[in-house]
Parts: structure tokens; sequence; C-alpha cells
């Protein structure tokens, strides 16, 4: 067991764990020997504790746990002059917990329990004994459990994420990144807008300060060199609502056009890192990620992770498989609790065991198949491998493996154990590279136009979101085979909207602002307040639940849309700040979120009574935020898919 005494030692601690999944040639001890360098070792492998106490005895103790052999342990400590320290290997919480890890390293190993050989499991002691049961097992060794708490103590535990983990540009110091950024800014600013009004440069210099604020002034390069690579690009996600993304041509919708918030990407009570999602032609995207590690090299570049975990059918299918049950009677069980198992009804008094035996008599499934489900609800939610994140991309400004352990992934890229949530957390800033198959679509018939026609459409200032019969299109839902508004729903959604729209609400109507809105009704946090945005949008009359809603939800009829709509909500009716705001907005789409927000719940329901909101009212507005813990978009990535959608039907 290796324990981190210091920061120094969870570096190395990183290090080692990487070594151990990089290096065919791997071998522990000479890692631990290179590597202990503020690590506390815990060990009864007698043979490595011999040579690690040559090399300095500092910090390194002789591991006694029940279940081995104890007196071997104590006679090598006291011989050796290495104290002893009371462990007891914990792979369980609780004794009973030793039949599903059994379960699960006959899953990891591909094999049956029968067959299951018993080295590859922990011992059935191996749980985490309190104090007072492990004090049974050593009653002549005091000493070891005096040092088990001191070693906790000295173990570090002031750790501080709030610091952003990312590289200078190019060694550029802080202010030059910043001038170096504010130039390009605005040399973008003229192309994109050619004559600068006071609002253009109001919006830039605005997000400016909150850039220079933040020190983020090395992201936006970095994320700039890297665009700049390839020709065609489609900037989504929140940067789309700002104007320096836009200027720099990592984005392509303009946020002041559109009225995109700022907020929703950066604010200055915001502590977490940008995140700018990047899609690229899908076959290009490979010699990108190719440059990447070729600019930063694979020592301080990786890919982020996905921890996959078993989900229920998958618990059930792995278990099943384990109990050494035949493929086929497992395909047909697992068909009939998909179909059935919600008709057996769940009571307060139920626990898992008795939902499982009652779900297996009302199908008439017999043993083990009652064991199988009450395993399955056990084990469901567990680790189970990791794999690539999408597009993921980690940089940091010297050693990856100093900061979070490394794995290399089948298709060769190294990548970090953490998934995104964790590595925003840690502080490191993840900028994500992903394929598009319609960026490839348009570039390639932006290319058989030039060839046929001679014409040569600047992708950078093409604007087909402007074009009449792209527009028309649009409004009778004539979109089959277009980016993004291809579905049969939005597609009925577009043509109940405008066909039946008035004619004088139609004539003053934005095709692309209606597009983006309809693009994100649809999605399950607010598909069920499509049919009122539809009635709405054609004049019908309807009883605003209060005048503050009808004003910051304007341009969608009262109706929240967006993610960034609970933002604005949370500020204009519950008295939030931006920052609490945008943090409810997170923690919607987070899992195990239900503390925090029963605080923010409270903070809301407050500031509404201190506006004299009545509480029914105050309900309501709370059920529609409720709705966004399903999956949403903010308003910045429905504007710029729908802007490629447009790209495509124009097309």
């Amino acid at each position: 067991m290796l324990l981190a005494k210091t920061p120094a030692g969870y570096a190395n601690l990183c290090r080692l764990l990487s070594a151990r999944h990089e290096e065919s040639t791997f071998d522990f001890i000479a890692a631990v020997a290179r590597y202990r360098a503020g690590l506390i070792i815990l060990s009864d492998d007698l043979s490595a504790l011999r040579t690690w106490r040559k090399d300095s005895p500092k910090d390194v103790y002789v591991e006694l746990t029940p279940g081995s052999d104890i007196q071997e342990a104590i006679t090598f400590s006291r011989r050796n002059g290495l104290s002893p320290v009371a462990t007891t290997r914990a792979a369980c919480l609780h004794p009973t917990d030793f039949e599903a890890h059994r379960l699960l390293r006959a899953i990891a190993d591909n094999t049956t329990l029968s067959r299951l050989r018993p080295e590859r499991c922990c011992a059935p002691s191996h749980w985490l004994m309190p104090p007072t049961v492990i004090e049974r097992y050593l009653p002549h060794v005091s000493e070891a459990l005096t040092n088990s708490r001191r070693i906790a103590d000295d173990c570090f535990t002031d750790w501080s994420f709030k610091e952003t983990i990312f590289p200078l540009f190019r060694q550029l110091s802080a202010e030059a990144a910043f001038e170096s950024l504010r130039t390009k800014t605005y040399e973008g600013a003229q192309r994109r807008y050619g004559t600068l009004s006071e609002t253009v440069r109001h919006r830039i210099e605005a997000e400016l300060s909150v850039i220079r604020e933040k020190r983020y002034a090395d992201y936006f390069l970095v994320v700039d060199e890297i665009v700049r690579e390839a020709p065609r690009t489609c900037g989504r996600g929140s940067a789309a609502a700002s104007i320096v993304s836009y200027c720099l041509g990592i984005t392509h919708v303009d946020p002041i056009r559109h009225n995109l918030l700022f907020e929703r990407f950066l604010n200055p009570g915001r502590h977490d890192p940008p995140d700018i999602d990047i899609d690229f032609p899908w076959d290009e995207r490979p010699q990108i990620l190719e440059w990447v590690f070729v600019r930063y090299g694979a020592k301080q570049a990786a890919m982020v992770a996905n921890q996959n975990t078993l989900a229920p059918r998958a618990a059930m299918r792995e278990i099943a498989k384990v109990y050494g049950l035949p493929a086929a009677e497992i395909g047909k069980a697992l068909d009939l609790l998909h179909r059935r198992a919600d008709f057996v009804n769940v009571t307060e008094d139920s626990t898992l065991q008795t939902w499982a035996s009652e779900v297996c008599r009302a199908l008439q499934l017999r043993p083990p198949w009652p064991d199988i489900l009450f395993r399955a609800g056990q084990l469901q939610g567990h680790f189970r491998h990791l794999s690539l994140h999408p597009g993921g991309v980690v940089l940091v400004p010297d050693e990856i493996r100093r900061y979070v352990p490394v794995e290399t992934s089948a298709s060769g890229w190294p990548v970090i154990q953490w998934e995104k949530d964790q590595a925003e957390d840690a502080g490191l800033v993840k900028i994500d590279l992903l394929g598009n198959r319609s960026l490839a679509v348009i570039r390639d018939a932006l290319a058989a136009v030039h060839h046929n026609t001679g014409r040569l459409i600047d992708y950078e200032l093409w604007d087909p979101i402007s074009d009449p019969v792209t527009q028309e299109l649009i409004r009778r839902g004539d979109t089959m085979g277009c980016f993004y508004v291809e579905s049969p729903a939005t597609r009925l959604l577009l043509k109940k909207l405008w066909t039946t729209m008035p004619q004088a609400r139609r004539a003053h109507a934005d095709v692309f602002e209606y597009l983006v809105v309809v693009s994100s009704i649809i999605r399950p946090a607010a598909n069920v307040y499509a049919d009122d945005f539809i009635r709405r949008s054609h004049g019908h009359p309807y009883r605003s639940w209060h005048p503050l809603l009808d004003e910051v939800l304007a341009e969608t009829h009262g109706i929240m849309v967006y993610q960034e709509d609970v933002m604005k909500v949370a500020v204009a009716l519950g008295g939030f700040s931006v920052h609490d705001g945008d943090q409810l907005r997170k923690i919607l789409s987070k899992k195990h979120k239900e503390r925090q927000l029963r605080d923010y719940q409270r903070q809301f329901y407050e500031g509404a009574a201190a506006r004299d909101v009545h509480r029914s009212t105050t309900d309501k507005i709370w059920a529609m935020i409720m709705s966004f813990s399903g999956y949403s978009f903010c308003k910045p990535h429905s504007a710029s898919y729908a802007q490629r959608a447009d790209g495509v039907c124009h097309l």
C-alpha cells in the first residue's frame, strides 16, 4: 500500500500507476524504489521490504493484516528495525460484500464462479474493520494500531484544486499572451464586422476583461492555434456565446446578432475552467489529434476517459454468465424481464432481495435468477472499465503523469484515468476535438460548387441563414438529410409552427431564431412545452405566470427552452447572483445532486417570496426548472448547429 505524505508523493504515485499501465517491463519493487519520495510504504512482502529498507528505512512499515502470516511479519519487523502497522487490505466495506467481490472478479476474468481461482480474490477478512474488531487480531502488537492512526494523520489532506492547470502559449508571459489575444480578436472583428460599432467594441472589452481576470488568454490562443490547422470547423457549446471566440474564428455564430449570453460560457464568479467544443470533418479529426500530440507530446497531452459502469441489463447478463447459464437462456430471460419486470409492485417494505424474489415468482423464473437479480441490483453502477472520451484532450504545462495516472488506450492514445468532471474538478482544462460528418459533407459540396461553377464560397464569411430559398425549405420542414434538423420530430414541429402561423406574424418572424428554438425544444427537458410554444408563437392569448418571466424569456414567449434560461429565471425571480444561477444550471445536469439542489430550491423559493411571487406560481416555475435535469442544450450550441443545418440545407 502506498500513501501520499506530500503533494510530491501524490505526483510520484501518479507516475508509478502510469508506469504500471504503460511499461511492458514494469517491475514493481524497482518502480517503488524510483518513485518513493513523499510516499509512505506499507507491505508484508519481505523481499520488497528488504530492498526498500536498503535505500532508506524512512516511511517504510511492515504490514500486519488479519488473514495473513502475522507472526512472520512481526518477527521480520523486529529483526530489521521496521515499525509494524495494522491494516485490513480492505477490498469490501462489509464482510457480506465478499460474494459481490467474487462476482466482480469473475466478470473481470471472464470466467465462471466455479473456475475462479482463489488467488484472484481478496481474503474474506479483507473488509474495512473498525478498530474494536482489528484489535482482537493484534492484542500483543498495540503499536501497530498506534502507527495506523499516526500514518493517517501524516497523509496529506490539505488539497486545493482552485488553480487552473494549462500550458503557456508559446511560453509567453501572461501580459504578452493577453496582448496577443487582444490583437487577434480585433483583427478578427475587422474581418467579421468591417466597421466596429460601439456595441461590438463594448462586448469585446467586457469579455476580454473577464478573460484577463481569469487568466484564460493562453487557453483561447491554444484553441485558436488548433482550429487554424483545419479550414472548416464548427465551434459549439457555450463557447459560441463568446464574441472573442467568434472573432478568432473558433466559432461562427454572431453572439450579438443572436443575443447569446456570454455568462453561460464564462462569468467572474465561475471557478471551473472554460470548455470549448470544436467539430472537425470526421475524416480530418485524426490528423488534428496527431498534430496536437506532435505539438505537445505524450508527456504533456492525453485524452480524457469515460468510466463505464454496469447498467442493470449488463449487470444481469454478466452475472448470469458468471453463474454458467447458457447464452440462449440468458437472452430469453432478459427479454422477459425487460418487458414485464415493472408489473411487480414495489412497496415501502420491499427490499432488493424481496423484489427480486417477487419478480422471479411472477415471471416463473427459477433459481438462480432471484439471486442474479439481487446481485445485479448490488452491482449496478459499479465501475467496469475505461474507454476513450469522444474527443476530450487535456494539456498541461509540464508532465501530465504528475497530476493523474495515465494508461494507453487500445488505439494507442495516452488516456487519463479520470472522466471529464473529475478532470475539471481537479483544475485540468479539457478541449473537445470531435469528428462531424456534416462538415465533411459541406466541405465536399463546397468543393463541388467551386469545381462546377467556379464560385468560391468563403466558409468563414458564408451566411446561409439569410438566403430566402433556404428559409422557405426550413419553413416547410423539408429538411430530410439535413444535419441536426432531419428527425421526424423536428420536421413535424417546423411544419406545425410555420404552415399555420398567421401571415402577419410570419412576415416578421425570424426563421433562424425559430429554428434554434425548435431544435432545442424537442429535447427531453423542454418538449412538454412544445405545443404551448407553437400556440404562443401564433399569437394565441395565454395566461402569464409572472411578468418577470415574460421579460427574461421574451424571445421564447415565456417558456424555458435553453439551459441559460435556468440562469435568467433564477436571477430574475429567485434573486440569485449570476454565479449561483450558473451553478444551479450545472447541478441540474449532474448525478447525485439532490443535496445541493435542495439548498438552491430553498434559496429560489425564499427569493421568489421576497419578490411577492405567489407560492403556486413558484411551484410551476420550479417544475419547469426541474425539467432541465433531463437532456437539454444551451442556446449557443443550438445556434451553432442550426447554422450548420442551414448550410447543408442551402447547399
